[in-house]
Parts: structure tokens; C-alpha cells; sequence
């Protein structure tokens, strides 16, 4: 097989582009896969729980007059909530969310948003458009994208491909 052979057969095992572009070029808007779930700033523990349990998601946008007041995650429950005396039947979910939460435009690069959740800790990011939340991205989703779009590159990556073996592995 020939040089020009090989490249086409590799073109036609990996159409498109390739993941490190796909990375830097794919936008947000491109990930998100529903609405957001959200609650007023009145809805109790109790509510914010029960939707999260039901849509089985990490988190709910706590939203007031259509604006992003805050966002509350299940990490929530396990740092703010759980072994505390609480009726959760009547306390305000919006005095155990995450205030002001960093948010990113639909339009944030995938590599940009991948990057922040990975230096900042985060496991979601809440989507504005104009100050309203479009929805919410999570760590999950943007690994569920990329598996989904590229899959051969993603499963056929080195644990460190940046780096070249100093000797060839074989015999």
C-alpha cells in the first residue's frame, strides 16, 4: 500500500474533522441536549429533590422573573444539606444553592468550557442567552458528545499523547 493509499484510507475511516479542531471549534450550543430544569426561588428542598430525582440530573437552575439566581447540584446536597437538621418539605431551596453561578454563552467553545470545569472544579455549567438560562452543560454531556462524534479518536487516545516513546514498544 502506497502513501496515497493510506491516506485515503485513513480519510475515509475518520470523515470530518478531526477531535483536537472539533474541540476548539464545536460550540456549547451544539451539546446541549434538553431544557434546563428549573425551579423558582421559592421551591423547597423538597421540590428541587423530587425533579431531580424524576429527570435524573445533577441539578436545577433556581430562576426569578427569568433571570439565573443560582443553581443547585447535588454536590449541594452532600456539602450544605445532607446530616443537617432540615424539614425539606418547607425550606427554601434558594437558601442552599450555589449564588450567581459562572455561566457561559451558547456560543463558549467546547475546549474553553471542558477547561473551566476541569481548572474550577465544576460538574455543570448553566448556558445564558441574554442573562436567561438556555440550559446547562455538564462534564457528563460534553464526554457523551465528544464519544458520540468521534468515538474512534476518543477511545484510540494515549493516556498522554503529547508525549513520544523513547524507545519503540515491540520486540
Amino acid at each position: 500500500m502506497d502513501d496515497t493509499e493510506l491516506d485515503r484510507v485513513l480519510s475515509e475511516e475518520r470523515p470530518g474533522p478531526d477531535l483536537e479542531s472539533a474541540l476548539s471549534e464545536e460550540t456549547l450550543a451544539m451539546v446541549l441536549r434538553d431544557p434546563p430544569l428549573i425551579v423558582g426561588p421559592d421551591a423547597t428542598l423538597a421540590d428541587a429533590l423530587r425533579l431531580m430525582r424524576e429527570q435524573r440530573r445533577g441539578y436545577v437552575l433556581i430562576v426569578g422573573d427569568g433571570r439565573l439566581l443560582g443553581i443547585f447540584t447535588e454536590r449541594d446536597v452532600l456539602m450544605k444539606v445532607a446530616g443537617n437538621p432540615l424539614n425539606i418539605e418547607r425550606t427554601p431551596v434558594s437558601g442552599y444553592m450555589t449564588r450567581d453561578p459562572v455561566t457561559l454563552p451558547g456560543s463558549a467553545g467546547v475546549a474553553f468550557a471542558l477547561n473551566h470545569m476541569v481548572i474550577e472544579g465544576f460538574r455543570h455549567i448553566p448556558i445564558v442567552d441574554g442573562g436567561r438560562p438556555i440550559g446547562v452543560v455538564s462534564m457528563r454531556d460534553i464526554i457523551e458528545y465528544l464519544c458520540e462524534h468521534f468515538g474512534h479518536e476518543v477511545l484510540n487516545l494515549p493516556p498522554n499523547p503529547h508525549l513520544t516513546p523513547r524507545e519503540p514498544d515491540g520486540a
